[in-house]
C-alpha cells in the first residue's frame, strides 16, 4: 500500500489532490462526491467582499425605489438589512458538518477591516483553515510596490492574531519579486502558499465595442510557472507549497511534487473531465510510485528542486532559456 499522505497548511491530508475554490465547491452533493472519489481536502468557494457590497446596494435600491410614491409616506417597507455574509457562513458550516476530510474557507476581501472581520467569522464556522486570496490590480499611479506588500503582510499578521486555525495565502505572480514577498509572508506566519491564482481578465467584443465577460478555464500546461517557483522555494521557506492553475493529470501532479510542492489544487480539469478525474489522478500517482518503487510522497518530493540539483542548479533560472537558444537547431530540426 502506497502512502499518499502529505501536508497542506500544516494539516495532514490523505493525498495531495485538493478540490480548489469554485462554484462546484458550494454544492453539498458535489462536495460529498469529491470526498468519495478521493479528494484529500476541499477549499470552499470564496467569500467575496465585493459581492456582498453589491448585493447590499441592490437591496437598498429596491427597497427605496417607491419611497416617494405617496407624499405622506417616508417608506413603504419595514427596516430591512442585508444579511451580509450570513448565508455563506451558514452553508460552510453545513459543509463542515457533512464532510470528514479537511475543509478550507476562502476569503477575497478589499478593505483591511473586512479582511480581518470576515476572517474572524469564517474561523468560527469550524473549518480547518482559511485561504486568503491576495491580488493587487494596479490602479493608483502613486502607490508603490513596498506599500502594497506591507499592507498585505499586515493583513496576515492581524488575521493570525484573531484566529487559531492555519492560514494560507493564494497569490498571483504579478509582484515585483515574488520570492522576496513570499519570504516576508513566511516570516509573518503564513502556513502555506498556493501558486498561483487565476483571475478573470477583461475582454472586448470588437463588433459591439463593449466589454464582455468570459469564463476562462485553465489550459493544460499552465502549471509551469508554479513548477518553477515551487522548485525555487522548496526548503527555503517553512510554509507548505501548494501548486495551482492548469493541473489536469496525474503526470502534472507528479512533476509538481518532484519540484517541491506538497499538494495541488485542481478545478478546470474537473469542469472538463468530471469529478471522476480525482480518482484518475490518484491512480496515475500510485502507478508512478509503483514503477519507481516509492513508498511515500516524501521520498520524491523536491527531488528535482533547485536545492537538490547539484549537477544543474541553473535549470530554474535564465540559463535554461540560453541553453534552449543555443540548442534550437537540435530541438526544431534546423528549420528557420
Amino acid at each position: 500500500m502506497k502512502d499518499l499522505k502529505t501536508w497542506y497548511m500544516g494539516i495532514e491530508i490523505d493525498n495531495p489532490i485538493i478540490l480548489g475554490a469554485s462554484n462546484m465547491a458550494t454544492d453539498l452533493d458535489m462536495l460529498k462526491k469529491a470526498e468519495e472519489l478521493g479528494a484529500g481536502a476541499i477549499v470552499y468557494k470564496s467569500l467575496f467582499e465585493e459581492q456582498i457590497q453589491l448585493e447590499r446596494f441592490q437591496l437598498d435600491e429596491r427597497l427605496s425605489e417607491f419611497n416617494d410614491l405617496y407624499a405622506e409616506m417616508v417608506t413603504i417597507h419595514p427596516n430591512i438589512e442585508h444579511a451580509g455574509p450570513d448565508e455563506h457562513l451558514l452553508n460552510i458550516r453545513k459543509a463542515r458538518e457533512s464532510l470528514s476530510i479537511p475543509l478550507i474557507a476562502s476569503l477575497n476581501a478589499v478593505n483591511v477591516d473586512t479582511w480581518i472581520k470576515y476572517a474572524g467569522l469564517l474561523g468560527e464556522t469550524g473549518v480547518n483553515g482559511i485561504e486568503l486570496n491576495f491580488y493587487q490590480i494596479p490602479s493608483d499611479f502613486n502607490k508603490n510596490a513596498k506599500d502594497i506588500e506591507n499592507e498585505q503582510i499586515n493583513i496576515v499578521k492581524e488575521v493570525k492574531k484573531i484566529i487559531s486555525i492555519p492560514v494560507s495565502v493564494k497569490l498571483s505572480s504579478d509582484y515585483t519579486n515574488i520570492l522576496n514577498f513570499i519570504k516576508k509572508l513566511d516570516k509573518a506566519g503564513v502556513d502555506a502558499f498556493v501558486l498561483f491564482n487565476s483571475f478573470f481578465q477583461p475582454d472586448i467584443d470588437v463588433v459591439s465595442e463593449k466589454h464582455i465577460k468570459s469564463f476562462n478555464l485553465s489550459n493544460e500546461g499552465d502549471y509551469k510557472k508554479s513548477l518553477r517557483y515551487a522548485g525555487l522555494l522548496f526548503e527555503n521557506i517553512k510554509a507548505d507549497i501548494c501548486s495551482s492553475h492548469g493541473i489536469f493529470t496525474g503526470a502534472d501532479v507528479i512533476k509538481l511534487i518532484l519540484s517541491g510542492s506538497s499538494c495541488v489544487q485542481v478545478v478546470s480539469t474537473l469542469y472538463k473531465n468530471g469529478l471522476t478525474q480525482i480518482n484518475n489522478i490518484k491512480k496515475e500517482l500510485v502507478d508512478y510510485m509503483d514503477i519507481k518503487n516509492y513508498k511515500s510522497i516524501d521520498e520524491f518530493r523536491g527531488k528535482l528542486s533547485k536545492n537538490k540539483l547539484s549537477s544543474n542548479p541553473f535549470v530554474y533560472k535564465r540559463a535554461q532559456y540560453v541553453d534552449l537558444l543555443i540548442n534550437s537547431e537540435k530541438i526544431f530540426g534546423g528549420t528557420r
